[in-house]
């Protein structure tokens, strides 16, 4: 009996013989149409479960960067300032930073808080004296001016930069005079009263973000330290860094540095809340479309327990032939593994392919269905963003083929437990 079964294995034209039946039964024959409908059906849900994972994830990538890029084009990447949150040997400061290689700008900012009036309306916002060569070179609002400039903030001729919504907000246009109402009050023989100044409008801008957009105002460095009684000191000190993402390195670099009593923080510390709940937001997603793969995966139970029970005869002939308990599962394993092998290729093409091309897409689907999924009046961003992340789609692949070589085992291992003379007994 063992001579004959090593004749059968030497006819098999793919080695090992496991393989070559596990092939042929993944195809359909005359009795098992349906089966292999079901098996089709597995392929298509796990390339389907792949694929809505790999676009999601994309856009929540997408989306993360570009709120990134929107913040930290205002906020600093790192912030320096002293522990009574002013900072007077400033010059000095920043030319201790740039000694540093990775800091590519530095920029002095003092800091308050404010009433802006105009005519009825009043709002409050957040007042920042910059100088305005130095501002551009360490953020974006430069950039983003709708009308007016930056460089129109001259010292000494009380010029006010305002974000979009908090103009609109206030009713303000270019060339309007904003009553600013500081906190820091004067001591009159009526009793402490705040300090009002004018400021005529110089430039709106509009960076996307509504924190931004509706609660700050820019003047120029001088005229802060003047409205904010803070003489020859600034609040602190705002660099900006060749990569971002190696700002707490850069941050414990400086401390380290920078010999005095200073604070500094970087971006992910300053926005440590945000940041947090958005990758919270894509593990949670991760997990959660992460089941849709799972449910395609273990339909492959279902399938190899319809093939075992259909080839109940033909496990009792190569058992009978010789065959061992462990060959016979293979042939299961092998049938359940190419189906989530091809499921999991199909959803890995088809997943990259739409999230790269997600920009050409979306457009596509709106304009056919007369839809608009981010309308610019109520979301930040109107655009769906995406960035393949290649780290995320090696995972996934990963994970779909685990997932559907552990659903092979079970019916694998009930194939290997067949009784040859009970299988045939009825044949």
């Amino acid at each position: 009996m063992a001579h004959c079964w090593q004749q059968i294995q030497l006819k098999f034209p793919v080695r090992p013989y496991e393989l070559y039946i596990g092939l042929r039964y993944t195809r359909a024959k005359r009795r098992n149409h349906f089966i292999s409908f079901i098996s089709l059906i597995s392929m298509l849900g796990i390339a389907l479960g792949v694929a809505a994972l790999i676009v999601v994830l994309s856009v929540m990538n997408g989306f993360q960067d570009e709120l990134r890029s929107r913040i930290l084009g205002v906020a600093a990447h790192i912030e320096i300032t002293g522990f009574d949150n002013t900072l007077g040997d400033w010059q000095k400061v920043a030319a201790e930073s740039r000694k540093e290689p990775e800091v590519q700008a530095t920029a002095p900012y003092v800091m308050g808080q404010g009433l802006l009036a105009y005519d009825q309306a009043v709002q409050g916002a957040v007042v920042r004296g910059i100088l305005p060569d130095q501002e551009d070179s360490v953020t974006d609002i430069g950039h983003k001016m709708r009308v007016g400039s930056l460089a129109a903030l001259r010292p000494g001729e009380w010029g006010i930069v305002l974000g979009a919504d908090l103009a609109r907000i206030l009713g303000a246009q270019l060339g309007d005079k904003v009553t600013v109402i500081t906190p820091q009050g004067q001591i009159t023989p009526a009793g402490m009263i705040p300090r009002l100044k004018q400021f005529k409008v110089v430039g709106i801008f509009q960076i996307g973000m509504y924190e931004y957009d509706s609660g700050l105002a820019l003047i120029n460095l001088q005229d802060a330290q003047k409205l904010f009684r803070t003489g020859d000191h600034v609040s602190g000190l705002r660099l900006k860094l060749d990569n971002l993402d190696r700002a707490p390195e850069v941050a414990r670099k400086l401390t380290t540095m920078l010999n005095g009593d200073y604070s500094i923080r970087d971006w992910t510390q300053s926005h440590t809340s945000f940041f947090s709940a958005v990758q919270m937001e894509k593990r949670v997603m991760f997990i959660i479309l992460l089941l849709i793969v799972a449910v395609a995966a273990f339909n492959i139970v279902s399938t190899l327990v319809m093939v075992v029970t259909d080839k109940q005869p033909d496990i009792a002939i190569l058992r009978t032939l010789g065959a061992s308990p462990g060959s016979i599962m293979k042939i299961f394993m092998v049938q359940g593994a190419i189906i989530g092998l091809i499921g999991t290729a199909m959803g890995l093409l088809s997943g990259v392919l739409l999230a790269l091309n997600i920009g050409t897409v979306v457009p596509f689907i709106e304009r056919t269905f007369g839809v608009h999924f981010l309308s610019s009046d109520v979301y930040q961003i109107s655009e769906l963003p995406s960035k393949l992340e290649w780290h995320d789609v090696w995972v996934i692949g990963i994970v779909a083929l685990v997932l559907s070589w552990l659903a092979t085992i079970y019916p694998s291992w009930r194939a290997s437990r067949t009784n040859p003379a009970e299988a045939l007994r009825y044949e």
